[in-house]
C-alpha cells in the first residue's frame, strides 16, 4: 500500500505525508563528491514558518538525499535530534530582489550529535 504523497509545492516546512497517518516529513536533497560525507551544510526554506513552528516546539522529520554521479543515499534525522542550533538564517534578501524582504534559512549539520542522522538508503 503505497501511503506516502507529495504535499503541494511551496507547502511550509514539509514536502512529504502519509495519507493513513498525516506523518509529515521535509526532504532536501544535494549533490556531492561522496555519499558518505554529509555537508557541514544544506539550503534549507523560509525562515519566518520555520521559526513560528520552532516557537512552540514543532519540527519535522528531516530526509536528506545525497547524489553523486554514480550513486546516492538517503538519511534520516528525526525530530528529537533537531535542535534550534540546526538552523540558521540567512540574511534577508535586498530591496532592489525580486522577492525583496525574504528570508531563508540554512541547516548546520554539524549541531547534530555525531550519529544523529541514521543512513536508511
Amino acid at each position: 500500500m503505497k501511503t506516502m504523497a507529495r504535499l503541494p509545492k511551496n507547502f511550509k516546512c514539509a514536502d512529504l505525508i502519509c495519507d493513513f497517518c498525516g506523518y509529515l516529513a521535509q526532504v532536501k536533497t544535494m549533490s556531492v563528491k561522496a555519499i558518505g560525507t554529509l555537508p557541514k551544510q544544506i539550503l534549507g526554506a523560509a525562515w519566518g514558518p520555520q521559526q513560528a513552528r520552532m516557537a512552540v516546539g514543532v519540527y519535522f522529520p528531516l530526509f536528506l538525499v545525497l547524489k553523486s554521479p554514480k550513486e546516492h543515499a538517503v538519511y534520516y534525522l528525526p525530530t528529537d535530534l533537531q535542535t534550534v542550533e540546526l538552523f540558521e538564517p540567512r540574511k534577508a534578501l535586498s530591496i532592489s530582489a525580486k522577492r525583496a524582504g525574504w528570508q531563508g534559512f540554512m541547516y548546520n549539520l554539524s549541531a547534530v550529535p555525531i550519529g544523529g542522522f541514521i543512513k536508511v538508503l
